[in-house]
């Protein structure tokens, strides 16, 4: 009952803020929109009256002699341009602040500076091939009271797939988010390829990886070069070959141009499913070392899910492949499944050697039983 008045009254003090804050612009665009509507009449009027002055008294000049027709039609012209010239500037100053508002805002964006920084002297990680270690890494986000992640210490090496499984908020996409070094770490040593990815250049580290975040980003052209985004030389057969493991081909050709169907910016034209498999099948082009899939098939049936892993089983054989899932049946064929529980690593080990070692993970499992066995059935 507390938790609900809370509720209701913070609805009600953002409604009053919304409230606020529509009337303030409804305000301004209404003086604004008054403005333009008298300008222009008043403007209009200005120039009528400016041709017909012109026209009258040149009339009379050249009744009298005292001047030539050519010489009051370019008077008149003149006159014209300079009105004209008079109107636009008048529209100016009611689009110089809109123009100015945005120039700040792009200013703004413009002036951040970036928070991770290649080292002056960068390292190549070329002596080993997809092999990524945590050694006791411990990370917050800025401002945060207590770390999102602590004391966290694992390895996977090509040709394993690790998984990592959780409940909400136990740390399990920033985890990820650190190997291609979108933050850097707290304290501890973060490894690929056997070399901090502090020493790396952002580029070099990145071309290593293939990673799928758990939104799928599309963006406006055909699918395609959606796809060839991850590789932009890639052949149309590697294209196709990536779509073909991604299980994307079975819609793909269902629509209208195939592989040149455009897609909507943000792929509002596609199903969060349709989404996923192509932002998986755009890392498969590139064939990194490392694979890391966030959550990728939360969007996914379970007949879906099960094809695409069991393609993705042959297709990544010689890499190294993370998988964040909330689902049990996506990590329980992984060579070591990570449990994490408020950040911290709850038990390691194969789904048989947690059953009995994992309370944690005992409690997710129990939790998706029915689920598991509609999606035997299905299979």
């Amino acid at each position: 009952r507390r938790l609900r008045q809370m509720c209701i009254r913070d609805r009600n003090y953002e409604e009053h803020r919304f409230d606020e804050a529509n009337l303030d612009l409804t305000n301004v665009a209404i003086t604004v929109n008054r403005l333009v509507a008298s300008l222009m009449p008043i403007m209009m009027l200005c120039l009528n009256v400016s041709s017909i002055a012109i026209l009258w008294f040149g009339a009379i000049r050249i009744n009298n002699g005292q001047m030539q027709v050519g010489a009051l039609i370019a008077f008149l012209q003149y006159a014209m341009l300079i009105l004209f010239a008079l109107l636009m500037i008048s529209m100016m100053f009611i689009m110089l602040p809109r123009a100015a508002a945005s120039a700040d805002r792009i200013n703004e964006v413009l002036a951040i500076e970036p928070e991770i920084n290649d080292p002056d002297h960068v390292k190549q990680a070329d002596k080993q091939k997809g092999y990524v270690e945590f050694q006791h890494v411990t990370f917050s986000y800025p401002g945060a009271e207590e770390p999102a992640i602590s004391h966290i210490s694992f390895s996977a090496a090509p040709g394993e797939v690790t998984a990592i499984i959780g409940g909400t908020g136990s740390g399990k996409s920033t985890l990820v988010s650190l190997i291609p070094r979108f933050y850097d770490i707290d304290s501890g040593h973060l490894l690929v390829d056997g070399v901090d990815v502090r020493e790396i250049s952002q580029e070099h580290l990145r071309s290593k990886i293939g990673f799928m975040p758990q939104k799928a980003v599309l963006f406006s052209g055909t699918i395609a070069e959606n796809i060839r985004y991850g590789k932009e030389d890639a052949t149309d057969e590697e294209v196709r070959h990536a779509a073909d493991v991604a299980q994307a081909t079975e819609f793909i050709s269902e629509m209208q141009d195939g592989f040149n169907s455009v897609i909507a910016q943000g792929g509002t034209n596609v199903s969060g499913g349709q989404k996923q498999r192509l932002s998986i099948a755009r890392a498969l082009v590139r064939k990194p070392e490392i694979y890391v899939f966030d959550d990728s098939f939360s969007a996914l049936d379970f007949k879906t899910d099960a094809k695409l892993r069991a393609a993705l089983k042959q297709e990544t054989r010689e890499s190294t492949v993370l998988i964040v899932s909330q689902r049990v049946s996506t990590i329980m064929d992984a060579d070591q499944i990570i449990v994490l529980n408020e950040g911290r690593i709850a038990g390691i080990g194969t789904h048989r050697d947690l059953m009995r070692s994992s309370e944690v993970y005992r409690e997710i499992v129990s939790s998706q039983l029915s689920i598991e066995e509609i999606a035997e059935e299905i299979a």
